[in-house]
């Protein structure tokens, strides 16, 4: 059993608790914080999670201060979790940019010097976070998966690469083919090296070419977003959705942006979405 985490800071809302706690994680090899919020159902049994993964520059906090999410898990009776984005603290390597290293974990598991021992973000939500929340929370074994760009594109990869495993999955103005965009190439060069056969394995629009469980994809993008034509085009992986008949509903929203206003905006639908495959 995972080691007890340590509680950080808790406070009321909605009539749940908004928890951060930190932990020592034995993937990453460091210490880790990361955000619960418990709605009021938890209090009388186990509920369902979702997890939330966010994007570059972000930690844990980003979410659970702006996303305004506590009122939709609430209602809805979701355990929202929200790791860190990377591995953080002394000796652990990062980079002046803000793409690489710290703070750009890119939810893969790194193979590369100097990242390879710290930077497994992959495993780490995949398999190490979730054994401790369903170890030391009132969580049942029912589990979805969301997140906005860097973050996104991990939710996608994750729950494409793990049939079963979640029943829900969607994105928020996510980075839907890192293999030909220079947020997705900068990072997989430095943590996977030139290989192209590992870089598809962390890029949703080749995974889902080759996806062996068909569960409903749900994405939102802006198109006002500052990232759309250079970092996230959502075409490639709608034609990658349609090629193969994975069933994709891709929404353009007009005038919105990449920021956290996007997020509380449709946050709500995508939780919402999340419940009802929950439920079933």
């Amino acid at each position: 059993m995972p080691s007890s985490p340590t509680l950080v800071s808790s406070n009321r809302s909605f009539g749940g608790e908004q928890q951060v706690f930190r932990h020592d994680s034995s993937v990453l090899g460091c210490s880790m914080n990361f955000g619960v919020y418990l709605p009021p159902q938890a209090a009388s049994g186990p509920c369902p999670v979702v997890y939330w993964l966010s994007g570059l520059t972000c930690t844990e906090q980003n979410f659970i201060t702006k996303a305004g999410a506590q009122a939709h898990a609430a209602r809805l009776g979701l355990i929202l979790v929200a790791p860190d984005t990377s591995p953080r603290g002394e000796g652990v390597p990062d980079d002046d940019a803000f793409d690489l290293g710290c703070g750009a974990g890119f939810y893969l598991n790194a193979t590369q010097e100097p990242w390879a021992r710290q930077y497994r973000m992959y495993d780490y939500v995949v398999s190490e976070l979730p054994g401790l929340i369903e170890a030391h929370f009132p969580a049942a074994e029912r589990r979805s998966i969301l997140g906005h760009s860097m973050g996104g594109h991990g939710a996608l990869v994750i729950a494409l690469r793990n049939p079963g495993r979640y029943r829900a999955v969607s994105a928020v103005a996510p980075i839907t083919a890192p293999s030909q965009v220079p947020w997705g190439q900068k990072a997989f060069r430095a943590y996977l090296g030139e290989d192209q056969g590992a870089w598809a394995e962390f890029d949703a629009s080749q995974l889902v070419r080759v996806a062996k469980e068909r569960l409903p994809l749900l994405v939102d993008v802006g198109d006002k977003d500052q990232f759309l034509e250079r970092e996230l085009k959502p075409e490639i992986f709608r034609r990658a959705c349609e090629e193969v008949g994975h069933p994709l509903t891709l929404r353009m929203q007009p005038g919105y942006d990449h920021s956290y206003y996007t997020i509380a905006t449709f946050i709500g639908d995508h939780l919402e979405h999340h419940a009802a495959a929950l439920s079933k």
